[in-house]
């Protein structure tokens, strides 16, 4: 099989490809390629082994990450949750690994990394890295049907506390909303001790895929208290980004806006929510949405060449980032966010 490389972001091909393939979701869209290309200059390709002029029927799409930190890698792709190959029959994918074996040696990078929903065959090359839970919500059931998997008390409960709390609710892709999402985005990831993402990830994002991100915003008399951002795909809907002020926990207000979500996809015909991927020791998140009512299985990332064993940091070290992180000023956590997310895809 002969394979060629083209550009997703000028190819027509690839988002016709992306359009009809069953495997394919809002990470694969040329918007989330664009948003990533603009805001950290990561250079997207796409290895096929259609000929130039040619329908694409197959594409393994990837981003060029080049970093004096991190190193020189391919990722598929960065910042995304998972990203399956879109190939026909998965037993062509060494084909498309081998290229990248080839490449990998030849120009030396650190390694590349691909994240499928599916495990490759050993003929791939590819080692297992690192794995996540991935959570998703069957839609099919009644809305009846699925409130009643809501955990009683954790999540039911809430939803009828922030009714009772007459929370207000806004959804959409403003400007407006954009910033409330941000300044929440900002006191989350101080609370949680890690850098917030750059703004312009966001609004690149909302540019580049316009109808297909969502913000919902909660809101107490007034003030904004709590916001999710979607993609959508076809029928599924990915839960990628939430935020919270902590001070009204109490009133329940992410519980409610799942809720929403919940209601308008079902109402929208969207087949499945995609929950995210968790890490496989974050126990509290892993109960709230087991407790949303979702299923979970594990998600795989591999490499090639083979990652090597690697330490776990020492327990100090790790809550001394997170203090640290945790005591910046806004202005600040921002500016390190800008110089630094860009080596971590």
């Amino acid at each position: 099989m002969e394979l060629y490389t083209i550009d997703p972001l000028s190819d027509r091909r690839w988002d016709e490809l992306v359009a009809r393939h069953s495997r394919a979701s809002a990470f694969h869209q040329r918007g989330w390629l664009d948003a990533l290309s603009n805001t950290y200059g990561y250079k997207p390709y796409v290895l096929t082994s259609a000929p130039p002029g040619k329908p694409l029927t197959d594409g393994v799409v990837v981003c060029q990450v080049s970093s004096w930190i991190t190193g020189t890698r391919t990722v598929s792709l960065p910042f995304a949750d998972h990203c399956e190959p879109l190939i026909n029959d998965l037993r062509d994918l060494a084909k498309f690994t081998n290229w990248l074996h080839g490449r990998c040696d030849r120009q030396h990078w650190k390694y590349f990394e691909l994240r499928p929903l599916t495990h490759p065959d050993a003929s791939s090359g590819l080692q297992p890295s690192r794995s996540y839970w991935l959570h998703s919500l069957d839609l099919g059931p009644s809305l009846a049907q699925i409130y009643g998997t809501l955990h009683r008390n954790s999540i039911q409960r809430k939803i009828r506390r922030a009714e009772k709390e007459r929370l207000t609710y806004e959804v959409g892709g403003s400007k407006h909303l954009l910033s409330e999402f941000y300044r929440l985005m900002l006191i989350t990831r101080r609370r949680l001790g890690v850098l917030p993402q750059p703004r312009s990830w966001f609004e690149n994002l909302m540019n580049s895929m316009g109808d297909n991100v969502c913000i919902r915003l909660a809101v107490k008399e007034g003030a904004p208290i709590a916001a999710l951002f979607t993609l959508r795909h076809r029928t599924s809907v990915i839960y990628k980004y939430g935020c919270s002020d902590g001070r009204f926990h109490n009133l329940g207000a992410m519980p409610f806006l799942f809720w929403r979500l919940i209601e308008e996809s079902k109402a929208d015909g969207t087949e499945q929510i995609d929950f995210g991927r968790t890490d496989l020791n974050n126990e509290g998140l892993i109960t709230f949405k087991d407790r949303c009512g979702t299923s979970k299985r594990v998600l795989t990332y591999y490499r090639y060449p083979k990652p090597p064993r690697s330490g776990t940091a020492p327990h100090w070290e790790s809550r001394f980032v997170r203090r640290m992180c945790s005591m910046l000023p806004d202005s600040v956590g921002c500016a390190a966010g800008r110089v630094l997310y860009k080596h971590m895809g």
